[in-house]
């Protein structure tokens, strides 16, 4: 597995697993979320981000370049339903 690729796999595995949604992980990071996105979907290369998304996760940064098991399914998106309000949104 690239580099791409297995940060790509990591950022959603453990994004997922702890249930933070792409807008709020973004919002957080100081990134951008289609650039997150993308970054989930390898299109983008999240270089020199990566400290920033590792330290946003609670994260050592070397875990983002943690290998799957062999045969591990892909992670699973979040599913639709409802998402934490957003920081910046007044709920009055």
């Amino acid at each position: 597995m690239n580099a791409r690729a297995l940060v790509a796999w990591n950022v959603r595995r453990i994004r997922v697993d702890r249930g933070i949604p792409q807008e709020r992980l973004a919002y957080d990071a100081g990134i951008d979320r289609s650039y997150l996105g993308g970054i989930e979907q390898q299109k983008e290369n999240p270089s020199i981000l990566l400290d920033r998304i590792a330290m946003t996760l609670g994260i050592h940064l070397s875990e983002l370049f943690a290998e799957p098991a062999r045969g591990a399914a892909p992670p699973k998106p979040m599913s639709r339903g409802r998402k934490p309000a957003h920081p910046c949104r007044d709920r009055t």
